[in-house]
């Protein structure tokens, strides 16, 4: 399988997805927009990620690429491509779409749980357990499309993701990071990191083996499932 990723900043990129992208045979490419780059034609992917980035999907001025990317983010997912954004790449999917992107009532940065929409009838959301692990680096929030499905929610942030046309998913959250993508984003985005109620303190934002193992299981599960569409 073709894989494109599109990537906003240096510090992160595909984390663990790399890892499971290497193990099941599949091909990555980048269009990494902190750089020159160029956008491959639709019909040369198979699966279109989309990852995080500290800029907001509305500093389209600031970064008027961001405007492209919304328009071909807009195109594949009408083409019935697989998608899967990742925080602000969940923003841009929404933004995409037509919906508002804006602050969330708190920034949410840490190990905290997401809970499942109980209502959903997605097969792969009906198997997960009620509520799963997750880390979190994002301080705005989207609405979800009319013909979209809240899949995920938690208690600091309503939206954490939605699916829309099947194949498309929206997370606000992180399941692909590694110790080493958190390194990054801590020596990268630490103005972002004024302790509060849902912003942790550094020695915690770097967790336990344990921690990551269990969001790259189920990354790993998400992928499995987004590839079999």
């Amino acid at each position: 399988m073709k894989i494109h990723i599109l990537q906003h900043v240096h510090f992160e990129g595909p984390g663990y997805i790399a890892e499971w992208a290497e193990k099941n045979g599949h091909t990555l490419s980048y269009t990494k927009f902190f750089k020159a780059f160029t956008i491959p034609l639709p019909t040369d992917i198979d699966f279109l990620i989309v990852l995080g980035g500290t800029m907001s999907v509305n500093d389209t001025k600031q970064f008027p690429w961001l405007c492209d990317e919304k328009d071909y983010i807009y195109h594949l997912a009408k083409k019935g491509c697989r998608i899967l954004g990742i925080c602000l790449g969940g923003q841009l999917i929404a933004s995409a779409l037509g919906m508002d992107v804006y602050p969330n009532k708190t920034k949410e940065i840490g190990w905290f749980p997401i809970q499942k929409n109980p209502a959903s009838k997605l097969d792969f959301i009906e198997k997960l357990p009620t509520e799963l692990p997750a880390f979190h680096w994002h301080g705005d929030t989207f609405e979800i499309p009319g013909r979209a499905s809240r899949i995920f929610s938690s208690e600091a942030c309503t939206n954490q993701g939605f699916v829309i046309y099947n194949r498309v998913f929206a997370l606000q959250f992180h399941w692909e990071v590694t110790r080493e993508s958190v390194k990054q984003m801590i020596e990268f985005g630490g103005n972002d990191l004024e302790e509060d109620t849902w912003v942790q303190p550094v020695k915690k934002l770097l967790g336990t083996e344990e921690n990551f193992t269990a969001i790259n299981q189920h990354m790993e599960k998400l992928l499995d499932y987004i590839s079999s569409l």
